[in-house]
């Protein structure tokens, strides 16, 4: 059988790895191991970034159908990741700072960072300043849910919170309280701590 990369219904191009069925068994040896977890978190952000998804689920690699079967499945082999094996790897994409668990106290679920909430907080405030919307108060809704779309359009909730806190330690944004909820002020700043 020859290796070979594949791509994807929606575009994506799997690596030539995700054709070899050992890659989606639980390898015993730790430095195998090691390395299988590092290209299997890169397959994860990769996809994620390309298809622009934040949550991955333990429960994605248990049920078909879903948005994220093309990397955790491989028909062409008969192979699928195992929920313990999945289970592992979210456990080392949060060690690494790559993932948090989402809801937190839980770890059932993650929020994959395919962009790590440093860099969202300067795509917020770029976004924020090149619509001429600096020192204006903006709800969460009116970031995630912009009337044109934009790179935070659909972003998470607690990526957001994340991005602001971030910005707001370099005295760039303010949280505000609203009427229907919380809002966020943007200030130019230095972006230095």
């Amino acid at each position: 059988m020859t290796f070979t990369t594949h791509t994807t219904p929606t575009g994506f191009l799997l690596p030539s790895i995700h054709s070899t069925p050992p890659f989606f068994t639980q390898q015993r040896n730790p430095s195998t191991l090691s390395t299988q977890t590092e290209q299997w978190t890169r397959l994860i952000t990769a996809y994620a970034r390309y298809r622009k998804l934040f949550m991955l689920r333990i429960e994605d690699a248990e049920t078909t159908g879903g948005e994220w079967d093309e990397v955790l499945r491989n028909e062409r082999i008969n192979r699928r990741i195992m929920p313990s094996h999945l289970s592992y790897i979210f456990a080392d994409m949060v060690a690494k700072n790559v993932a948090g668990y989402e809801p937190p106290k839980q770890t059932r679920s993650i929020l994959v960072y395919w962009r790590l909430p440093e860099e969202w907080a300067e795509v917020l405030h770029g976004w924020v300043t090149s619509t001429a919307q600096l020192n204006t108060i903006m709800t969460f809704y009116e970031i995630t849910d912009p009337p044109i779309e934009s790179p935070l359009t659909d972003l998470p909730l607690p990526l957001l919170r994340q991005a602001i806190a971030i910005l707001g330690k370099t005295g760039r944004a303010q949280i505000i309280a609203v009427a229907d909820g919380e809002g966020v002020r943007f200030f130019a700043g230095s972006g230095k701590p």
